[in-house]
């Protein structure tokens, strides 16, 4: 879903990331607010007021959307579920929980904690609006606050849509698999009518571009409908990549016979065997069957080569990454989220401090694929 991402901080422990296509958000909602909006709701006021307006209105945005997020993950975090992140994106803002909820209840209250934040944050605007103010630059703000008020409102009505990944559609979720006790059939229907939502998105678009000749509105439409469409089907296929791994050991997929190079082996022999030939990022370095740390390519880079001979591999490795091993009997889909974390191919099966095997996201994309084909040919 995401592209690169910057860190900003973190609100109570949980990382604030932005990817950079919220830049592009940023930046047209800046502009569209100094250039229309304002001027159309504060008429009377200097081009520079719109566009202070306009600057303010967008960091207003983007705190309503963190504390929107914000209270997703804090109310998952009391059902026990961890939280890898907020990311801003182009499309508005996500909760990155680790696991799905633990039961029906669990997932209609973190689903409902974003909207009722959202309608908080209008109810605190409308009321500051409320107020008689009488200091130099009022006008400006009370501006800015109606906006808000505005756009909060908006933006719990629409996510409580019950369409699937919006929070209605996990509202509708939770109630459904409350009735079914089914999480996967309760996700198919909703991942169904997000799908659908989608597409009416995209119709939409269409004819608000043929029939109204509004261009950048309808080209919106079609692009959040078709990011609504792939999320949902995404959703539903990443339920059943869960369900395919959860509860299945680690070694049952690894491989016992990982590519190793012992620590007394010269940089240049290491380069010239290894390096050279596959074209790897990193190797184990063993002792016997100890597990002595890494070394990398960039790690090799920093020496010229002829300190290559001069150096045992030994010598230049650092110890491993926590997030490049794990246990054998870890479960394979948490093998998996580490991998999509540290952006990986594959991890080292660590047991004791000695080298067991590897686990490659390859195998585990095999055994999903041959588990979809055995569900289809049982489906037909």
């Amino acid at each position: 879903m995401f592209g690169k991402r910057i860190e900003l901080f973190r609100l109570f422990g949980i990382p604030l990331r932005i990817d950079l296509s919220w830049f592009i958000v940023a930046i047209l909602v800046t502009w569209s607010l100094a250039e229309n909006y304002f001027p159309s709701v504060a008429v009377g006021l200097s081009s520079t007021a719109h566009w202070v307006m306009g600057a303010f209105g967008a960091v207003g945005l983007f705190a309503s959307v963190v504390l929107h997020e914000l209270a997703h993950a804090l109310v998952a975090r009391t059902f026990g579920l961890s939280i890898s992140g907020i990311t801003l994106f182009i499309f508005g803002g996500v909760a990155e929980m680790e696991s799905e909820p633990p039961s029906a209840k669990a997932e209609f209250m973190v689903a409902i904690a974003g909207p009722i934040a959202s309608l908080l944050i209008a109810s605190g605007c409308f009321f500051l609006i409320g107020i008689p103010w009488s200091f130099p630059g009022a006008a400006v703000m009370v501006g800015i606050l109606t906006y808000l008020a505005f756009i909060n409102r908006m933006l719990a009505i629409f996510n409580m849509v019950p369409a699937f990944p919006l929070d209605g559609g996990r509202v509708l979720r939770s109630a459904l698999w409350q009735w079914k006790k089914s999480l996967p059939w309760a996700t198919s229907v909703t991942s169904r009518i997000g799908s659908g939502f989608g597409v009416a998105l995209v119709i939409l678009g269409g004819l608000e571009i043929v029939l109204r000749q509004n261009l950048v509105g309808g080209m919106w439409f079609i692009l959040i409908g078709m990011f609504l469409r792939n999320a949902a089907r995404m959703s539903y296929r990443h339920l059943l990549v869960r369900n395919s791994l959860e509860g299945e050991p680690v070694r049952r997929f690894m491989r016992t016979d990982p590519m190793t190079v012992p620590r007394s082996m010269s940089v240049a022999e290491l380069v010239d065997r290894y390096f050279n030939r596959y074209r790897l990022q990193f190797l184990p370095v063993v002792d016997g069957p100890h597990l002595m740390g890494c070394v990398s390519a960039s790690q090799i880079q920093e020496l010229s080569p002829e300190e290559w001979e001069l150096h045992t591999v030994g010598a230049i490795a650092v110890p491993c990454s926590p997030q490049s091993t794990i246990a054998p009997d870890s479960d394979a889909m948490g093998a998996m989220a580490r991998m999509s974390r540290a952006e990986s191919s594959h991890l080292m099966v660590v047991e004791e401090g000695r080298l067991v095997g590897v686990i490659a996201l390859q195998d585990l994309l095999e055994f999903l694929a041959s588990k979809d084909k055995f569900r289809t040919a049982s489906a037909a």
